[in-house]
């Protein structure tokens, strides 16, 4: 489905990733994983248009992607739930997932998908004309998940899900990541959280300063001794 071969892109003049290639499969959930700093969120900010690879190829299907507008790979079937959730904090709980449906004009299932929204996080339809500048961290976290479901993607991008919740929550979240792949929803996840990450994961990578260093089932790095010491406290 996604495919990155070969992508180096920067800030500037300053490269951050560096001769990436990684690929996401249909129906799968690819895990992304890595220190701060190593390049992950650059991988989804290049995905999704915000930055143009100085060379390389980023690939939905047979199309070269690269480059093009948000708005347009948006309309291909790509949805990303960013770091720090980023929700419309003076809009309300509605207000906001109209904005994930901004693309589309089939009212009908728009409000299917909506009440699908609600099915995966109840609280959201009790909260609908709440702002969301005033919803807890995990409310937020749903939201923003909720929000890019809107606009009904083929693959889902999600950075750094757990980021600043709490452990209950996280589970919660993880939960609904594994239902939303179940009803058909490819995944690619930016998760510090390694051991979360590769519990629900088909296929990881991992990223350091911005080179792919490691990449395999989630049970291969599980048990290397590296992948242990540095991200699983082994």
């Amino acid at each position: 489905m996604l495919a990155l071969r070969d992508v180096t892109v920067g800030y500037g003049k300053t490269p951050v990733l560096r001769d990436v290639s990684l690929r996401v499969d249909s129906g799968r959930i690819v895990a992304l994983l890595g220190a701060n700093g190593a390049g992950k969120t650059t991988v989804m900010r290049t995905v999704m248009g915000l930055l143009k690879p100085w060379s390389g190829d980023v690939r939905l299907g047979a199309r070269d992607i690269g480059g093009l507008r948000t708005a347009r790979v948006v309309r291909l079937g790509i949805g990303l739930v960013p770091e720090g959730r980023e929700v419309f904090a003076h809009l309300t709980v509605a207000e906001n997932l109209r904005m994930g449906a901004y693309t589309r004009r089939d009212a009908a299932e728009v409000a299917q998908d909506r009440e699908r929204v609600f099915r995966l996080f109840p609280v959201l339809g009790e909260r609908l004309g709440q702002r969301a500048g005033t919803l807890s961290g995990g409310e937020q976290q749903m939201l923003a998940i909720g929000r890019a479901l809107m606009a009904r993607p083929r693959l889902l991008l999600l950075d750094e899900p757990s980021l600043g919740l709490a452990p209950l929550l996280v589970r919660e979240i993880f939960q609904v990541l594994r239902q939303i792949h179940r009803e058909g929803t490819t995944v690619l996840l930016v998760e510090q959280n390694a051991h979360m990450a590769l519990q629900v994961a088909d296929y990881a990578y991992l990223l350091e300063t911005g080179r792919v260093v490691r990449h395999g089932a989630p049970a291969e790095l599980l048990e290397d001794p590296a992948v242990k010491r540095a991200y699983l406290g082994g």
